[in-house]
């Protein structure tokens, strides 16, 4: 149990090969290939009971379970059955595995954040564990554990935990309840300083780092952290080891410390924005040497100068070569073809990944945030070993475009939501993995889904993945300004379905999903446009049923007339325009309706 508390406390040991282990993960995704992950429970189980219970993580010899998700759990009970106990050894009501309520289970390594409830804390077992669910609908849920060999030495999990666990738990909690960390607070060895200040122009490419001797980076700080955001996301930091011709890390600033579409949003322990400063606390081995470069791209006439400043701290401490991986940062930019799953990372060799950043921007404004249905794969050494159940459930998120869900902004210390835009169709996320690093002696093979089957919605994907090895295993493409510049798309949609962005009027009203009216009435629909760029927009609906609808935008001195089909297909209708001020709430839609109910299933706006 210390063993595997250490790692979620020590960050310089990230690097370090979990040697004579292999990490597996049991989950309800839908095994015939569509999205039914836990909507319905039907992959929800191994085996149901006599009494009606339902086995849902078994495992033999030697392991530790590293990580428990779901987005739906009961105050039903869970019991743990160790080392082959006929018994129960430990029980616990599945609420209270994150409500931090029960000790070891405490925030934050055990919580709920973004609409998803999660537990890091670890449960090893010395001869087996099988859980038994005692209720009567399990839907959701990811169970992530290690199997080591047989000559590991494991002792079996108990909620008493000894003096030694507790203390070192208790400064997890300490630590990663902290606002802020320091590099001390991560590296406990003798830190060198090196710190630059200057000013940049466009097209300038500096040295931060040149180091010529054996060690690792520790940490890494730029400020102010605010010159890294904006559209046109034009400073890259670029990082190499021992003269390798592949960079390990090329990516554009402000995609390396999670911000997202132009602006500051990640905080996690490792990487982020705090103070107006970037911060990496990942630990950098290398052999012989570190280069570390910040490149101003020129993109235009009109890019400032800028004055910056860094502070970079390393140690003398030689890498472990048989013992220790160093660090590659994979940056790409691309639009999954129709069919085929988003890759993060495909290469040969022996390392161990360790985080994912991943942007998403829909490019098929009639299907929202779908793409974000996908289920993630992974397969290490040629044997498929991990596959999750959606995409904000890999990032320990549930339920996007919903209320206390995947929509906001927010953040555990390893994984959290980047940014969630309906109207924009755009959205992101981070997963940070210490305790549960993903190891692999020959071959990685990560990737996601984009939609909900057969890979099929429209989005361009940007990701980090992130990973410790001897060598690179691919070879990335340096950004440029046309890969690395934000997309704002100009058609942006509102859906009757999703709740929060639209209210209803008068006879205005949601059924079934759809916003109607019935015939020869009058309602409102009022539209939150906090999110809108100013301008002038022109005003769509996708709908059906009437022949005559007159249509106020605002105020009733501006309407329409116009005509609808009244087949059971929906049709783009154009209702208007409309000019969109700074700041401005809410725009209003005043509908009359003619002879025949109006029904319709989004309100769309198109920039001019």
């Amino acid at each position: 149990m210390d063993t595997e508390l250490e790692r979620l406390l020590k960050t310089k040991d990230i690097p370090t090969y979990i040697k004579g282990s292999v990490v597996e993960q049991i989950s309800s995704y839908d095994r015939k290939g569509g999205n039914n992950d836990g909507f319905e429970g039907d992959w929800s189980y191994i085996r149901r009971n006599k009494d009606s219970s339902l086995v849902i993580f078994e495992a033999s010899g030697k392991g530790v379970i590293e990580r428990i998700w779901t987005p739906t759990p009961t105050n039903d009970t869970l019991d743990f059955y160790f080392d082959g106990a006929a018994r129960p050894s430990f029980s616990i009501m599945y609420n209270d595995l994150f409500s931090g309520k029960i000790s070891p289970f405490l925030n934050p390594v055990a919580g709920k954040k973004v609409g998803g409830w999660y537990s890091y804390l670890p449960i090893p077992f010395a001869n087996g564990c099988r859980i038994v669910f005692r209720g009567k609908n399990m839907l959701f849920y990811q169970i992530q554990f290690r199997q080591y060999e047989n000559n590991k030495n494991v002792k079996t999990f108990s909620p008493k935990l000894s003096a030694t666990s507790k203390n070192i738990l208790d400064k997890i909690i300490a630590r990663w309840s902290k606002a802020t960390t320091q590099p001390s607070d991560h590296d406990g060895g003798k830190l060198n300083s090196l710190d630059y200040s200057g000013k940049l122009k466009p097209g300038d490419t500096i040295t931060l780092a040149n180091i010529r001797i054996p060690g690792r980076i520790a940490s890494i700080g730029l400020s102010p952290a605010n010159v890294f955001e904006g559209l046109r996301n034009d400073f890259d930091i670029r990082i190499t080891w021992d003269d390798e011709k592949i960079p390990a890390v090329y990516a554009p600033v402000a995609d390396f410390f999670g911000y997202a579409f132009g602006t500051v949003s990640m905080k996690s322990l490792l990487i982020g924005v705090s103070n107006n400063t970037a911060y990496s606390f990942i630990p950098m081995p290398f052999d012989r040497s570190a280069k570390l470069e910040l490149i101003y791209r020129k993109d235009g006439n009109d890019q400032p100068e800028v004055s910056l400043k860094s502070n970079i701290n390393y140690t003398k401490d030689k890498r472990v070569a048989q013992n220790e991986g160093k660090f590659y940062a994979y940056w790409k930019r691309e639009s999954p073809a129709s069919g085929e799953p988003y890759v993060f990372l495909n290469g040969t060799g022996t390392g161990h990944y360790i985080g994912t950043l991943l942007w998403s921007q829909g490019k098929s404004y009639e299907y929202f945030t779908e793409f974000f249905e996908g289920d993630d794969s992974t397969v290490l050494d040629g044997t498929h070993l991990l596959h999750g159940t959606g995409s904000e459930d890999y990032f320990n998120g549930g339920w996007y475009a919903q209320p206390n869900g995947w929509v906001e902004r927010k953040g555990a210390p390893l994984h959290g939501c980047l940014d969630y835009s309906l109207p924009f169709s755009r959205t992101g996320g981070y997963r940070f993995y210490m305790l549960d690093k993903l190891p692999f002696q020959q071959s990685i093979y990560h990737s996601i889904e984009h939609g909900p089957v057969n890979n099929n919605r429209k989005v361009e994907y940007t990701s980090i993945a992130m990973y410790y090895a001897d060598k690179p295993l691919v070879s990335g493409t340096a950004p440029a300004n046309e890969t690395a510049r934000i997309f704002v798309p100009d058609t942006l949609s509102f859906y009757p379905r999703l709740m929060s962005h639209l209210s209803y009027e008068g006879n205005a009203r949601l059924v079934n999903g759809n916003a109607e009216l019935d015939k020869n009435s009058e309602g409102i629909v009022a539209i939150d446009v906090r999110e809108l760029n100013p301008g002038k927009y022109k005003l769509y609906l996708h709908g059906k049923g009437t022949n005559l609808v007159q249509v106020g935008i605002n105020s009733s001195t501006r309407s329409n007339q116009l005509q609808t089909p009244v087949d059971e297909t929906m049709n783009d209708v154009l209702i208007g325009s409309t000019d969109i001020m700074n700041p401005q709430v809410s725009v209003k839609v005043h509908i009359n309706s003619g002879p025949d109910k109006l029904i319709f299933n989004r309100i769309f706006f198109v920039k001019e």
